[in-house]
């Protein structure tokens, strides 16, 4: 009887642990599909009649243009369109070329009358051949040598006065009438305002500092001048009209806009509009809601069961539960959000990234899952792309998702870098383009080649979203599940980091040094079969607390004093004591892997700061050994114990000025001894054959770096 009890109790807690682990998160996923596609296969309708009242804010569940409402506002808009006209620069020249030609005809007369009387011989004979004109004889000379036109218009009168008037007064005058002149006609002058255009010049005159003589014969002469010379351009005209009805954006009732608020009258605008919404059809009914939850259950049902295979292998774990749930939403609200600007026509369903959740998963979980999904999505997408039409599904839409995520499982092989994403991005853009091609070409329609790139490229751009989304979304999964994989420490080992930029920046000798470190500590890493790329990255950022106080350690100290010299041996141990844990906030604060944080923390271990501890020591002979000592903890895996023998080693090993292969041999066996005797090693899984071949290959490393080299001979000073 206890046996049974203890059984059954056993079954209830498999039971709701199940519940709480696939069940549950399954009915919260059921429960955001229903919300993010209700609206394609159902929409409420409403009993109203015009002029009422309405009972409730109304929003419209589609978006759909309202062509009456735009047929209105171009119609408006192309009415407000102002005529055209064009000034004839032409016309403008000749009526200024026609006043110049008066000012330079009289001007040459009176040159003519002084040149006659100066090309005489002596003063008399110039008194008896001087030709004295009456104004009246000039202005007939002025008719002979005037354009035709100017003698109908300009009255005799105008002559006579211009004549009588002073050379510098018709200059000044003549300067003023032109330059109004051409200000009027520049600016057109039409039918309706010429008036107004003589009016202007003759005002400009009117203000001017001349005598009221020359200002009368200026403004008879305004009167000639001043023409219509803006004409009317149908051609212009038209094209602006044209322009500007082009121009028009289509009234567009956009889902979720309101089309009538609570207590505001149903006007007959109103009601066509929620006509046109399809807000006032009464056959709609409950029906296709029913056969949309019983579509969820499905697909919430093979994605719980897949889980549950997992859960049977003893590998579902929280994370992966999150990063299921979590890949579902974002793959169905991308998808939800390109559906809201996506019409019959513009096809955009082929930009959605919806293969990134497939990448994901397979990188995360497995093949096998990814491959449920794909099929999955492929079908949620047929509904959400299927124009918000009762009963109908996009079937090109899921076909298009359904081959481009299985392209994207079939092309993501040996993901060791970055690259492997990118190569699958190119091989699914391939596949996605060819699904395009196979949709155009088994259609009807005609297809421009402007529709045929447009298609494609958003084809590409789709297989290039899914393979930044998944490069971008990639770490924040991998944190979730606690995984760190190869692609990122291959990102943190970029020396574009900001943390690997600053240490380069303020502490370029403890760069240089972390390099180093990394050459050395991943080449043992691999020698003993432990991650050789974390120990690569991990040595990259184990000193990035120097970074706060760069000149307080040797390497950083290029022409300038040490520090050290001018405060007491404590003082200087905490500043050096510091730095790792320093540093291990710093990687805190910028959200790096917990294994690099570790080994930043561990890199010293509980060693002994020596140099300080033995100066104090002189001076001091009651010095306590743990105020020299770092507080740990010690290296807990084999990268942070090989990263702590390789640190002390680079360090020593280049401070030698001769460093020959017996007193390298000779410094890295007093290293590795020395963790060990001192206790370093011991919570590390290192045994010692390891050690001796962690020993052996920094060893070869160094004296490859070291080698000797030719020493040249120098030329004797002569």
């Amino acid at each position: 009887m206890f046996k049974k009890i203890v059984s059954y109790l056993t079954l209830q807690i498999k039971l709701n642990v199940k519940f709480i682990t696939i069940i549950l998160p399954m009915f919260i996923l059921g429960v955001f599909l229903l919300s993010m596609t209700l609206n394609n296969i159902y929409t409420k309708t409403y009993d109203i009649e015009r002029f009422n009242r309405a009972k409730e804010t109304i929003r419209s569940p589609i978006t759909v243009e309202n062509e009456q409402e735009t047929k209105r506002k171009t119609r408006e808009t192309v009415q407000s369109i102002e005529d055209r006209y064009d000034i004839s620069v032409e016309t403008t020249e000749e009526r200024i070329e026609y006043i110049e030609e008066i000012f330079d005809a009289i001007e040459k007369l009176e040159k003519e009358k002084i040149d006659k009387k100066k090309g005489k011989e002596n003063q008399e004979a110039d008194d008896k051949d001087t030709v004295h004109y009456t104004s009246q004889e000039k202005v007939q000379q002025l008719g002979q040598i005037l354009s035709t036109e100017i003698n109908e218009e300009v009255n005799d009168t105008d002559f006579i006065q211009l004549i009588r008037l002073e050379s510098d007064e018709r200059k000044d005058g003549e300067k003023l009438l032109i330059a109004s002149l051409r200000n009027v006609l520049n600016k057109g002058v039409r039918t309706e305002n010429l008036q107004s255009a003589l009016a202007e010049v003759k005002q400009e005159i009117k203000y001017a500092e001349l005598d009221a003589d020359l200002q009368d014969v200026l403004n008879s002469l305004a009167e000639f001048a001043v023409v219509e010379n803006s004409f009317f351009d149908p051609e212009a005209t038209s094209s602006a009209r044209k322009d500007a009805a082009s121009s028009v954006e289509p009234v567009i009732i956009r889902a979720g806009e309101i089309i009538v608020r609570e207590g505001q009258t149903i006007t007959n605008e109103i009601y066509e509009e929620l006509k046109l919404a399809g807000l006032l059809n009464k056959e709609r009914n409950i029906y296709p809601v029913l056969g949309l939850i019983l579509l969820i259950t499905l697909i919430v049902g093979f994605i719980g069961y897949e889980m549950n295979q997992i859960d049977k292998k003893g590998k579902l774990d929280k994370g992966k539960i999150i990063s299921i749930f979590t890949i579902s939403i974002i793959v169905i609200t991308l998808m939800k959000v390109v559906s809201l600007f996506t019409d019959q026509t513009n096809h955009l369903y082929y930009i959605v990234p919806v293969a990134t959740g497939t990448l994901l998963v397979k990188q995360l979980i497995g093949e096998r899952l990814s491959i449920v999904l794909a099929s999955l999505y492929a079908i949620i997408g047929s509904v959400i792309f299927n124009g918000e039409i009762p009963g109908s599904l996009n079937v090109e839409a899921g076909v298009y998702f359904f081959f481009s995520q299985i392209a994207a499982i079939v092309f993501l092989r040996n993901v060791k870098d970055r690259l492997a994403i990118v190569r699958a991005g190119i091989g699914m853009g391939i596949v996605n383009i060819i699904t395009v091609l196979l949709f155009i070409l088994i259609s009807f329609e005609k297809y421009t080649l402007v529709d045929l790139l447009t298609q494609s490229g958003f084809a590409v751009v789709s297989a290039l979203l899914s393979a930044v989304l998944t490069l971008g979304l990639l770490p924040f999964f991998e944190t979730s599940l606690g995984i760190l994989s190869d692609i990122k420490l291959l990102q943190l080992s970029s020396p574009n980091q900001r943390l690997l930029q600053k240490l380069l920046v303020e502490a370029p000798g403890t760069y240089h040094h972390s390099i180093m470190v990394a050459n050395l500590s991943e080449t043992a890493c691999e020698a003993i079969g432990a991650n050789g790329l974390l120990a690569r990255v991990g040595s990259y950022y184990h000193d990035i607390g120097k970074t706060l106080h760069p000149h307080y350690f040797i390497e950083n100290q290029v022409s300038i004093k040490n520090p050290h010299d001018m405060i007491e041996p404590i003082q200087s141990a905490e500043i050096i004591i510091k730095h790792p844990y320093e540093g291990a906030e710093l990687l805190r604060k910028e959200r790096l892997p917990k294994e690099i944080i570790d080994i930043a923390e561990q890199h010293h271990g509980t060693t002994l700061l020596k140099y300080f501890y033995y100066k104090d020591k002189e001076s001091n002979k009651h010095v306590q050994e743990e105020d020299y000592r770092y507080p740990g903890p010690k290296p807990q895996t084999k990268e942070a114990a090989i990263i702590c023998i390789c640190d002390s080693v680079e360090a020593a090993v280049r401070s030698l000025k001769e460093p020959t292969k017996d007193k390298i041999d000779e410094i890295v066996s007093a290293i590795i001894n020395d963790r060990l005797m001192d206790g370093q090693l011991d919570q590390t899984p290192l045994t010692i054959r390891e050690l001796n071949t962690v020993h052996s290959t920094i060893c070869d490393t160094l004296k490859g770096i070291f080698h000797s080299r030719i020493q040249y001979p120098m030329k004797e000073a002569k």
